[in-house]
């Protein structure tokens, strides 16, 4: 039987998915990222943790196909000119892989895009023809998905929700150089940022403030226990994202954005702001487009990035 192998590679961890020809997860696992020598040994060690994989399946399994999603920008020919988290410069990772796997399908592509992929034919999407994922983690992200084909744009910038503005005056510059980007608010630092400056100029009293140190999390917790302040942080930092999303529906229109991400574990509680954030600056259509939770969680890349190589993108 033909397995096709979805490999979500992180900083961190590289998770694998072993999946059969109609696309269904049969085994996960994971492996650590080895960084060293410039990330040179991270293909080598696919390769190793895919030809242990089928020798275990003892000649059960022939290989399919070898889709991966990349934390970085990604050419259409697997392309890499830089991956900071990856430590690889001017890299192909599909090249090297096809110096393994001569005879079998390969592809790559962006995490964001890659785990959009997998909501769009497993997830929240799978109802809609065109859908965006935002990730909502230490940035943000976005994937843009129609008619089953992910949309990368003249440069791959398209989806890149995080750099654009969130419609609020602000001063401090992002880590792109601009001011007032949505990855300023909405992203885990940005709910962080917001929260202390709210307790270093307001006189309210919150449950964080003899916190020396405190996470996007606590800021949700206090929230959800009706912390004035963290209820003020989280609707100044998803109106913000709510912004966002009617610009971008005012471009391209989707039926759907789904929202995934650690932040997005907080559930309603930023959905209900963000949607009315969203409507409040949507103009010439009533509904606009549907905002749900992401369904699949960590394993989004790993399913994405086997959608990716099954239908040959």
């Amino acid at each position: 039987m033909k397995v096709f192998f979805g490999v979500d590679i992180g900083g961190t961890g590289v998770k694998f998915g072993a999946f059969d020809q109609n696309g269904q997860l049969i085994d996960k696992w994971s492996i650590l990222t080895n960084l060293s020598d410039s990330g040179q040994k991270i293909i080598p060690d696919v390769v190793k943790s895919i030809n242990t994989y089928i020798a275990r399946k003892e000649g059960l399994y022939n290989i399919g196909g070898i889709g991966m999603g990349i934390p970085g920008p990604v050419d259409k020919k697997g392309y890499v000119k830089t991956c900071v988290n990856l430590h690889w410069t001017e890299f192909n990772p599909v090249e090297e892989l096809k110096k393994e796997f001569p005879d079998v399908a390969i592809a790559a592509g962006n995490d964001a895009n890659v785990a959009a992929l997998g909501e769009y034919y497993r997830g929240a999407g799978k109802e809609y023809s065109s859908m965006m994922l935002i990730t909502l983690g230490t940035g943000v992200g976005g994937g843009i998905v129609i008619d089953g084909k992910v949309l990368l744009g003249a440069n791959g910038l398209a989806g890149e929700v995080g750099h654009i503005s969130g419609g609020i005056a602000e001063t401090e510059k992002c880590n792109c150089g601009n001011v007032g980007c949505i990855d300023q608010f909405a992203s885990a630092t940005g709910i962080v940022r917001i929260m202390k400056k709210l307790l270093n100029e307001q006189d309210g009293f919150s449950k964080l403030c003899n916190k020396e140190k405190f996470t996007a999390k606590d800021v949700c917790m206090a929230a959800e226990q009706g912390d004035e302040l963290a209820l003020q942080c989280i609707d100044i930092c998803m109106s913000a994202l709510g912004t966002g999303l009617a610009f971008f529906s005012h471009a391209f229109d989707p039926e759907v954005y789904v929202i995934g991400g650690g932040v997005s574990r907080a559930g309603g509680l930023i959905i209900d702001v963000i949607k009315k954030a969203y409507l409040k600056r949507l103009f010439l259509i009533d509904k606009g487009a549907d905002i749900k939770l992401a369904t699949l969680g960590n394993d989004a890349g790993i399913i994405g990035a086997c959608m990716l190589v099954m239908n040959g993108e």
